[in-house]
């Protein structure tokens, strides 16, 4: 059933390996992780409009230097497309997710809505996240605070599944 499930119409698209990679704490006085290593796997449905969404899911390393999980949906305009460069485009939009983290309530699953912008082609490619200050404080509610911290963007690479299996 696994092997037959990237062949139906309900799931057309692309498959994308995703390696966490790094994070960057602007104005942070606080020494936090910022090799947010791990992986995940991401999924973009075919589409002919404007926009484009994707599924997630992924785990990694997160600012604590502890294992954290997250699952959700993308949505995503297309700012920039050709057909040049093995089909480079640009996208920005919102990714909403569930996440679990140690620090926030003992693991236990918080919802989260964050901007995001994907750079790449048919083969590779960068998902960027960037996380306020008022979303680290209102949403997780974690039991860290920073008060110097005023935000956390996140960088991805990925690669498509294609790239990867013969």
């Amino acid at each position: 059933m696994l092997v037959a499930l990237p062949t139906s119409p309900a799931v057309a698209g692309k498959f994308n390996a995703v390696i966490n990679g790094k994070s960057h704490h602007f104005n942070s006085t606080y020494d936090w992780n910022e090799n947010n290593f791990g992986l995940g796997i991401e999924h973009e449905f075919d589409s002919v409009s404007a926009w484009r969404t994707t599924v997630m899911a992924n785990g990694f390393r997160d600012s604590t230097d502890k294992m954290s999980y997250m699952a959700g949906a993308g949505l995503h305009r297309r700012l920039f497309e050709t057909e040049r460069l093995s089909g480079f485009y640009v996208y920005a939009g919102l990714n909403a997710f569930i996440m679990a983290r140690d620090d926030v309530e003992d693991s236990k699953p918080f919802p989260g809505l964050l901007p995001s912008v994907s750079i790449g082609n048919e083969k590779i490619g960068f998902n960027l996240t960037y996380l306020p200050r008022q979303a680290v404080e209102v949403t997780t509610q974690s039991n860290i605070v920073d008060p110097t911290i005023s935000g956390i963007l996140f960088v991805q690479f990925k690669v498509s599944l294609e790239q990867l299996l013969p």
